[in-house]
């Protein structure tokens, strides 16, 4: 079983930075996908960013590209979301999920073990 356990929320100033961590234990074969969600008070989940963590390949949500960045740390089972130039519409709670299937896609079907989120306040 894989339990992604997430780190890393806070609130920050728009235009601010922060780093989200998310490890998760288990076998690889579970995490071939690793993604980032978030959801907003009376919104729907969306995905952000997803990784490959067999082959690196990233993906990202058009809302995001060019200001977020996923990457892995494959020795310590961990992934991050390093998030720049933060804006308040970026305020959720954002949640690292697993997913054992690929290609990796941002939506959250197929995504099968998520962790309890951290939240993310970015105020103007």
């Amino acid at each position: 079983q894989v339990q992604p356990v997430e780190s890393g929320g806070d609130s920050v100033q728009a235009g601010g930075s922060l780093r989200l961590s998310c490890a998760a234990s288990g076998d690889a074969h579970s995490r071939n996908c690793m993604g980032w969600f978030r959801q907003a008070p009376g919104k729907e989940r969306e995905g952000v960013a997803a990784i490959n963590t067999g082959g690196g390949n990233t993906y990202y949500a058009d809302s995001v590209k060019g200001r977020f960045t996923i990457s892995q740390e494959n020795a310590k089972n961990t992934v991050y979301l390093q998030m720049n130039s933060l804006r308040p519409d970026d305020t959720a709670m954002y949640y690292c999920a697993t997913d054992p299937g690929l290609p990796c896609v941002l939506e959250a079907q197929g995504y099968n073990y998520w962790g309890q989120g951290t939240q993310v306040t970015v105020s103007s």
